[in-house]
């Protein structure tokens, strides 16, 4: 993991509301130039307030600052309802798509070691 945060062609961005964490953008430079939004999201107690637009449009922005070709990212049927929609507001299009299952692990995420004091 801490190669991956490391590296020099990743940054993460995060969105404060009043001095608290709302949401978190991943952009990750690709081979070829292009950039790839690998994460982003809002915490559900900021869902619906309208940042998500205003954040999307932050994360294209920075993206395509970097000199990007292309700036993209995956979505799939557990996101956000509104996702799909807020993507293409800001002017992305649908580039694939795929259908499939995923198992997804049966665990519980939680702050790592230390990270609340302890």
């Amino acid at each position: 993991w801490q190669e991956w945060v490391d590296r020099p062609e990743l940054q993460t961005w995060v969105a404060y509301v009043s001095g608290s964490p709302a949401g978190y953008f991943e952009l990750d430079g690709q081979p070829g130039g292009s950039v790839e939004i690998t994460s982003f999201g809002l915490l559900p107690q900021y869902i619906g307030q309208g940042l998500g637009g205003h954040f999307l449009t932050v994360a294209l922005q920075t993206g395509w600052q970097t000199g990007a070709s292309r700036v993209w990212l995956h979505t799939c049927s557990l996101d956000h309802p509104t996702a799909l929609s807020n993507y293409r507001a800001r002017g992305m299009q649908v580039f694939r798509e795929v259908t499939g299952t995923e198992d997804l692990p049966d665990i519980t995420p939680g702050p790592w070691p230390g990270a609340r004091g302890g």
